[in-house]
């Protein structure tokens, strides 16, 4: 029966870890691909320079420049009220109707299609307020579309936190604040900034919200303030794949690759800190 039950085991730990190769082999092939298909476009006036014949040739410094800067207004606007949030909802509010009734919010907002934040945003952001399509309105508006997966995330690597900590600390003469923001906060920082990585590696591949909140067409100079419009490689890559004739499927190859350098390095930045942070809490 023994040597039953240790075969059992042996077959369920190799399915288990054929199923999660499985799982990251198109991953893999995907990354491959748009590695070889695009490197061949990269080069330094590709990369540094402005579009020229109609986004024909040139390169797509602007449409580089545009997504950070909607990634960087992104963070700022989520992150702190996403924290904020989230310390609200574990530390300080009590168990009510109105609670249950925010959290279940939260998480139905999580899973509303992108293309409904841009519409609100435009809404909102664009017309109501007036900022027009701007750097700003689609940093408010993609700011709101990632706050749910970090207000989520907050909760979660609090809730996670042992309450030991917590009652140590205010046994040692702590107030409540000093406790949250000096021992619950730093406790739960890999577990948020796992939550912050993935909403704005995200929120860097978006198409649809900046579409109609902050992006142009083709804008071949780099944005002077934040109610300037400018170009991002979402939306670049899908001007070029699907409105521009004629188009090098070189240059396509290429912008895909860069936008997908720029996830992948948010990604590994967001890991390195949150490893850091994590090897320091041990």
């Amino acid at each position: 029966m023994i040597i039953i039950k240790d075969r059992g085991e042996k077959i369920f730990k190799f399915f288990i870890k054929a199923v999660g190769f499985l799982s990251i082999v198109p991953v893999i092939l995907i990354l491959l691909f748009i590695s070889v298909k695009g490197i061949t476009a990269i080069n330094f006036d590709f990369i540094f320079s402005m579009p020229t014949d109609g986004m024909r040739s040139g390169g797509i410094f602007p449409a580089i420049v545009g997504t950070i800067y909607l990634t960087l207004g992104t963070i700022l606007v989520a992150v702190p009220f996403g924290i904020l949030t989230g310390i609200y909802l574990v530390e300080y509010s009590k168990e009510s109707l109105l609670k249950r009734f925010i959290n279940l919010t939260i998480i139905n907002l999580a899973g509303i299609p992108s293309i409904i934040y841009g519409l609100f945003g435009m809404a909102l952001f664009v017309i109501f307020l007036n900022f027009g399509a701007s750097i700003l309105a689609g940093s408010l508006t993609l700011g709101i579309m990632c706050l749910p997966v970090i207000i989520t995330s907050v909760r979660e690597a609090l809730l996670n936190v042992p309450n030991s900590l917590r009652e140590a600390s205010l046994a040692l003469g702590a107030t409540k604040w000093e406790t949250t923001i000096k021992v619950v906060l730093p406790a739960a920082l890999p577990g948020i900034l796992t939550g912050i990585i993935l909403s704005v590696s995200r929120a860097a591949g978006e198409t649809a919200p900046i579409m109609f909140t902050a992006v142009a067409f083709y804008f071949p100079f780099l944005p002077r303030g934040v109610f300037d419009k400018v170009m991002a490689l979402p939306y670049h890559l899908f001007v070029i794949s699907t409105q521009v004739p004629n188009m090098p499927v070189s240059n396509m190859y290429g912008t895909l690759f860069v936008l997908v350098f720029i996830t992948v390095g948010f990604n590994l930045l967001g890991a390195l800190i949150r490893r850091y942070y994590k090897n320091k809490g041990e």
